[in-house]
């Protein structure tokens, strides 16, 4: 029977997952050492990987609509900052737009960013930025019609700074609001990120105003020392006039 060096037996390895550490190399900062030994021994990303998914956000997107259930045959989606992909995945499946769920509708998947992406079966994969003051109207043409759902996994680039990267996220999750007012159909779904940090009382305002409810969940998948949370708004009310929160 093998023992460690610490003396502990090794008998049961083979059930069990190892922890995968990282040796600090020259030139990589000790921060940066840390976060590819936490993707190393992150089960969401092994999971991702086994299961062809292109990042571990897929998860996060899959308990969510576990939840609220959004994602469903048919479903007209926007998703929005869509890169690497992995949220458009799971609403490919979901959403039945390859038919393999035979005698349901089919959906339709829009996944919108400022870079190329790699294609995705099923997926309409555009690069557009969609703050444009017509993106709007292309992004209508695209599905011959408005959207059953608007979701939204974009970050700002980090700034070091805690608040400030706060700030940056909820003026683009606002950002991403007010475009999904524009293209969402009357009853539809607004997904999003967002970072705890106090400035995201204006929003739920405004999310509120438009909407029949609206939730605030931190789903499973995400990391617990993370400061993100996601807003699930439901039963859009597309004739309520725009309004800017009081």
């Amino acid at each position: 029977m093998g023992k460690t060096p610490t003396g502990k037996n090794t008998s049961g390895r083979g059930q069990r997952e190892l922890t995968v550490k990282v040796k600090s190399a020259r030139g990589r900062k000790l921060s940066s050492t840390r976060w590819l030994q936490r993707q190393l021994n992150d089960p969401y990303v092994k999971r991702a990987k086994a299961e062809g998914y292109r990042g571990r956000a897929a998860y996060k997107i899959m308990e969510l609509d576990d939840k609220y259930r959004f994602l469903v045959p048919g479903a007209r989606v926007v998703d929005l900052g869509a890169a690497p992909g992995g949220w458009c995945q799971v609403a490919v499946k979901r959403c039945n737009v390859l038919g393999e769920k035979q005698g349901k509708r089919l959906g339709t998947i829009l996944g919108i960013d400022l870079q190329e992406m790699e294609p995705i079966a099923g997926c309409e994969l555009h690069q557009l930025d969609f703050m444009e003051d017509d993106a709007d109207e292309i992004v209508k043409g695209w599905l011959g019609g408005r959207a059953d759902v608007v979701m939204s996994d974009m970050a700002a680039s980090s700034s070091g700074h805690k608040q400030t990267d706060h700030n940056r996220i909820i003026a683009l999750c606002e950002a991403a609001a007010y475009f999904a007012f524009d293209v969402l159909e009357e009853g539809g779904t607004f997904v999003a990120k967002v970072l705890a940090g106090g400035a995201e009382g204006d929003l739920q305002k405004l999310l509120k105003q438009r909407f029949t409810k609206v939730a605030n969940i931190k789903p499973p998948a995400s990391r617990q020392d993370s400061s993100e949370k996601f807003v699930v708004a439901t039963g859009f009310k597309a004739d309520v006039a725009d309004a800017e929160p009081e």
